[in-house]
């Protein structure tokens, strides 16, 4: 039996150090309304219940702004995830920032408790750092570290409260007890803006980085079949999209922490479409558009929604 897409909306930033990207799904859908696209009137989709409101909260935690508020959203899209693949949909996920990938991650994991997840993370950052290594407290740069199980303590700067670490040690745990995916199946593509700290988690846990000049000078379909071929042992994919991964001064500042010297919208088309093609991906993630911080009027999400239509009927012909 076929799976049908589902969009799911989860229109919360409260993990990123920047306000604004809760407003990155209006802003593509705005976009897909411009190019009289009917796009969002063809799918079934879902809103999660957000806690936007928490950012008038004075932090508690400087290590973690909001931690015990991500942790409830991440939970929040835990469910929703979950219970999507179980009711046999294929869940296409707008986020805000990127703190809630843990939560879609934890709820794939949820659902396949037994198979092994391949993840495609593609951003400019690695989001490795924990409440232990941050540099800023800003969450949506430690979903992997949460995913991992991994905090990074030979490399700890920051004094962490009991409260806090409870929490932390909660979101690790969302869904389903430890570790959502292994190092040695996570591949990034594009990370190009990392601190010290994670440079040494990447070098210890040998995470594969495929840069963009690697990318560009080895050809995309050689980079894409290798980092394939190394979690060609994981029963199920994820790939997560982070806006961010494009070229700043090529496509447009409107995402939070943008980075030049990135990937523009057809190597993005092209990496994710040949993923989807291994008929293993069960969740694909949009994250980071935030329309704000946008230079060129709504140009990021004009350029998030093309990648987003150019894949889809990618999704349909291998999951209908």
């Amino acid at each position: 039996m076929g799976k049908t897409i589902k969009l799911i909306k989860n229109r919360s930033d409260i993990g990123a150090g920047t306000r604004g990207s809760d407003l990155g799904i209006d802003a593509i859908e705005i976009a897909a309304i411009n190019q009289n696209s009917d796009y969002f009137n063809r799918f079934l989709f879902e809103d999660v219940k957000t806690h936007n409101e928490t950012i008038y909260d004075k932090d508690r935690s400087s290590s973690a702004k909001r931690i015990e508020h991500v942790l409830e959203q991440c939970i929040r899209v835990n469910n929703v995830v979950k219970q999507s693949i179980v009711e046999n949909y294929f869940p296409i996920v707008l986020s805000g920032d990127h703190s809630s990938a843990l939560g879609t991650l934890s709820g794939i994991k949820a659902a396949y408790p037994e198979q092994n997840i391949g993840v495609f993370w593609i951003d400019a950052h690695a989001d490795l750092h924990s409440p232990y290594t941050s540099p800023s407290g800003n969450i949506h740069g430690m979903p992997l570290s949460a995913a991992l199980g991994d905090d990074n303590l030979s490399c700890q700067n920051n004094e962490v409260t009991l409260e806090t670490h409870k929490d932390w040690e909660e979101m690790k745990n969302i869904g389903h007890q430890g570790p959502k995916v292994l190092p040695e199946n996570l591949i990034y593509f594009g990370v190009r803006d990392t601190e010290e700290e994670e440079d040494k988690q990447i070098e210890k846990l040998k995470i594969k980085n495929y840069k963009v000049d690697e990318v560009r000078y080895r050809g995309l379909q050689t980079c894409v079949t290798e980092a394939l071929a190394k979690v060609a042992h994981c029963e199920v994919l994820y790939i997560s999209f982070d806006v961010d991964s494009m070229d700043c001064d090529m496509i447009s500042y409107g995402t939070g922490t943008p980075v030049a010297k990135g990937f523009d919208q057809y190597e993005i088309i092209a990496i994710i479409n040949q993923i989807i093609q291994t008929k293993k991906v069960v969740c694909v993630e949009f994250v980071e558009v935030n329309p704000l911080l946008d230079t060129k009027g709504n140009k990021m999400a004009e350029t998030a929604f093309e990648v987003l239509e150019a894949i889809t009927p990618n999704l349909m012909s291998v999951n209908l």
